[in-house]
């Protein structure tokens, strides 16, 4: 098998198909763009077809659809579920885009001399979500599927992937698998291949702020009543201390601590804190007193507000006192936090922390459970040895800072442990104005994955 000769040979028609699929705004937020999700789930289960990919169907949820197919070789040999989603985040704010976020570009820049393709979805997860598909080609091509492949590409990720659970559970039988294989994470860097062994959960909720009944004159009411944003950003400003710790009552109880050693092998990754900071164009770092920046953003909870908005925003001035605030609120949760349980101890905090002269709503949004895999595992080890066949050195391996909330799901519900295989960067600035995949690491991923395919094929005989 030689998936870089194949790949050399079709270069060119793997990127235009992968253009085809970008160019489809399937934004799932947004109702204005479920003719265009609706679209994609269809292009994409056609690209499947065409592939000699069997029984692929389009599921339809009460949200939008999910798109399976299958692969079958051997009732004997191992099963790998393929999961992936087609929907994006929106592209706003569309202005800071330097090029149409729906018109694809291949663009050089120093961390991708060969190239990135800037284009919404481009990382975050069409193109790492394809690569499965042009792997499976190669598979395909270069003496046939070592195993039983299925595919699930749903287009609700971006929305909390609330329709997922009720398929899984629906479908269990249908979607038994011995591992399951994501590509919706990143690696450390282009010569610094990683797995992410490691997920934070998610609990995001929106707090609502209400004083009096109407918005109010300033000048006449000014300094006698309550004024909403004040008081929210006055709460908002409370939930962490000196030392950057969260205030929520109960907030760390269970967490997770890891070890001394873990933390050790943890710091082996190779890290710039100058280089980070300048990435992104901060002075100095923040975060809880005795961690690392690495550490901060894997191993510990966070709270961050997300958005925040009151009161007159137009142009010119309006002297008003509004009559609510509002701020949405994300809490990513580390191994022994629920979030659930999270949520619940928020809003009980946020309530006890309001003032009388103000109330408050807690409105609960989609949350996610953390997740942990182990280098013991045999999906680790058989992805592993492929980064080492195509890079030259085996992965190392991480936690990361993001969720993927149905990563917890499946293990509950199909029973089986997920290995996350992402090629991505930190910087492609995903959920971002000009975010951007690059070349190298699309090819690289569509070269890497067919190994991972016979080495565990090889592990689970």
């Amino acid at each position: 098998m030689n998936p870089k000769s194949y790949i050399d040979s079709h270069k060119q028609r793997m990127l235009d198909e992968l253009f085809e699929l970008l160019r489809i705004p399937s934004i799932s937020a947004d109702p204005a763009y479920n003719d265009a999700v609706a679209q994609c789930a269809d292009h994409i289960a056609t690209h499947m077809k065409d592939l000699g990919i069997q029984n692929v169907n389009i599921y339809p949820t009460k949200g939008h659809p999910i798109v399976y197919g299958e692969f079958l070789v051997d009732a004997n040999l191992p099963t790998v579920l393929v999961y992936g989603h087609y929907d994006v985040q929106p592209a706003d704010p569309i202005e800071l885009w330097d090029n149409d976020p729906f018109d694809p570009v291949i663009k050089t820049t120093e961390i991708h001399p060969d190239g990135a393709i800037f284009a919404r979805g481009a990382c975050d997860d069409k193109g790492q979500m394809f690569m499965h598909l042009k792997a499976f080609e190669i598979l395909q091509a270069e003496g046939g599927v070592p195993c039983n492949v299925k595919f699930m590409i749903e287009g609700e990720e971006e929305v909390g992937s609330s329709n997922l659970g009720p398929f899984l559970k629906e479908h269990k039988e249908m979607l038994a698998c011995d591992t399951i294989l994501i590509s919706d994470t990143g690696m450390i860097a282009n010569d610094t291949p990683s797995i992410t062994t490691g997920l934070r959960g998610l609990s995001y909720v929106e707090v609502e702020v209400t004083g009096p009944n109407r918005d109010l004159h300033s000048g006449l009411y000014g300094g006698a009543v309550a004024n909403p944003i004040n008081i929210l950003t006055q709460m908002v400003a409370s939930l962490h201390n000196e030392k950057g710790e969260i205030t929520v009552e109960g907030f760390y109880d269970g967490v997770e601590i890891v070890s001394t050693e873990e933390r050790a092998l943890m710091a082996k990754a190779p890290f710039s804190q100058e280089a980070f900071k300048k990435s992104i164009g901060i002075s100095d770092v923040w975060g809880e007193e005795g961690y690392s920046t690495p550490e901060r953003t894997s191993i510990r909870p966070t709270l961050d507000v997300n958005g925040i908005w009151g009161g007159y925003i137009g142009e010119g001035a309006k002297t008003v006192i509004p009559s609510k605030a509002y701020a949405k609120i994300s809490m990513r949760l580390v191994p022994g936090q629920d979030p659930d349980a999270i949520t619940e101890k928020f809003t009980q905090h946020f309530l006890n922390i309001a003032p009388s002269s103000v109330s408050v709503k807690v409105t609960p949004h989609h949350g996610g459970l953390p997740y942990v895999t182990h280098s013991s595992d045999p999906a680790y080890q058989s992805a592993s040895a492929a980064y080492e066949t195509t890079f030259g050195k085996p992965a190392l391996p991480v936690r990361s800072g993001g969720s993927i909330p149905i990563v917890a799901l499946f293990e509950q519900i199909l029973g089986a442990k997920s290995i996350l295989m992402g090629f991505g960067l930190d910087s492609d600035a995903i959920h971002s104005p000009n975010e951007h995949y690059g070349v190298f690491n699309y090819f690289k991923g569509i070269e890497t994955i067919p190994h991972f395919y016979h080495n565990y094929t090889k592990q689970m005989k």
